[in-house]
C-alpha cells in the first residue's frame, strides 16, 4: 500500500494503520483460512517438484498444470466436509489476491507465468465441482461458476485424473515413505510458527504415502515478502514465513 503523503506543516502526518498478521489468538476461521491456503500452495510447489522429480512433459503452462494439481489433491487426500472448506477457502485466497491488486491499481499481468488471478479462481472452481458434480452443485453456485463453464467441467476432472492421478499411482507407496522432510527453520513470527504446524503435519502424512526418486526438502524461513516456490538446483520447496501474514490481511 502506498501511504508516504507529503505533510504540510499545520497538518500532522499520521502513521499508516497496523498491516494485518496472524496472532497466536487468531479465530478458529482465520486459523482454518491460512492453513487451507498453506496446503494449497504447498501441493502447488510440489507440482513443481514432481514435474522436475519425474521429468513430466507439460503441454501448456506448467503454473496451470500445478495449480491443477493443488486442487486435485485437496478433492483426493481430504474428506468432503473438509474438502470443500478448503475448496472455499482457496478460491477466496485467489479472491483475494485480486482484489489486493485492484485496490493498489495494478493490471492483471498477462505477461506473467501464471494466469490472472481470476481465471485460477474459476479454474480451481471448475476442476473441484468436476470431481463430485453430483453433490458440488451449491459449490458451484456459491463460488459463481457460470452453466456455461459447469458443463464442461466433468470433463477437465477427468483429464486432470488421466494425467495426475496416473502420476500419483506411480509414486503411490503405503507405509514406504522417508522422501519429505524438513531442512532449514526460522520462524520467527507466529504466522512462520502456525506454518510450520501445518507443513510439517503435512508432510509426515505424505511420507507415509507417497514415495518420490529423491529426497525432497522443504524450507520454511523468512523471506522479505510473501512467497513460496520450488528451487530444481536444490531440489526443495520454500515457504516464507510472511505468506500467513499475506493471508489474514487479504482474506476476503
Amino acid at each position: 500500500m502506498k501511504h508516504l503523503l507529503a505533510c504540510l506543516a499545520v497538518v500532522f502526518c499520521l502513521t499508516p494503520p497496523a498491516r494485518a498478521e496472524f496472532t497466536a489468538d487468531a479465530s478458529d476461521d482465520v486459523r482454518g483460512y491460512v492453513e487451507s491456503n498453506l496446503l494449497g500452495i504447498f501441493y502447488h510447489e510440489l507440482g513443481h517438484a514432481l514435474i522436475d522429480f519425474l521429468d513430466l512433459p507439460i503441454f501448456g503452462q506448467e503454473e496451470d498444470a500445478a495449480d491443477v494439481l493443488s486442487v486435485f489433491l485437496i478433492d483426493a487426500f481430504w474428506e468432503e466436509e473438509s474438502a470443500v472448506q478448503m475448496a472455499y477457502d482457496t478460491a477466496f485466497g485467489f479472491l483475494g489476491e485480486s482484489e489486493e491488486r485492484e485496490l493498489a491499481g495494478e493490471e492483471p499481468a498477462y505477461w506473467d507465468v501464471h494466469g490472472p488471478d481470476l481465471q485460477r479462481y474459476y479454474n480451481l472452481v471448475c476442476v473441484f465441482y468436476g470431481a463430485n458434480p453430483e453433490e458440488r452443485d451449491d459449490v458451484a453456485d456459491d463460488l459463481g461458476l457460470p452453466p456455461e463453464r459447469a458443463e464442461y467441467c466433468p470433463d477437465e476432472y477427468d483429464q486432470a485424473n488421466d494425467s495426475w492421478g496416473a502420476v500419483l499411482d506411480d509414486v503411490l507407496h503405503p507405509n514406504n515413505g522417508g522422501d519429505f522432510g524438513l531442512n532449514t527453520v526460522e520462524t520467527p513470527t507466529e504466522g512462520g510458527r502456525f506454518t510450520l504446524e501445518v507443513i510439517q503435519a503435512e508432510l509426515d502424512a505424505l511420507d507415509t504415502e507417497l514415495r518420490l526418486p529423491f529426497r525432497l526438502h522443504t524450507d520454511i524461513v523468512p523471506c522479505g515478502e510473501p512467497n513460496a516456490f520450488y528451487d530444481p538446483q536444490t531440489r526443495s520447496i520454500t515457504i516464507c514465513t510472511e505468506f500467513a501474514d499475506y493471508l489474514v490481511e487479504t482474506m476476503p
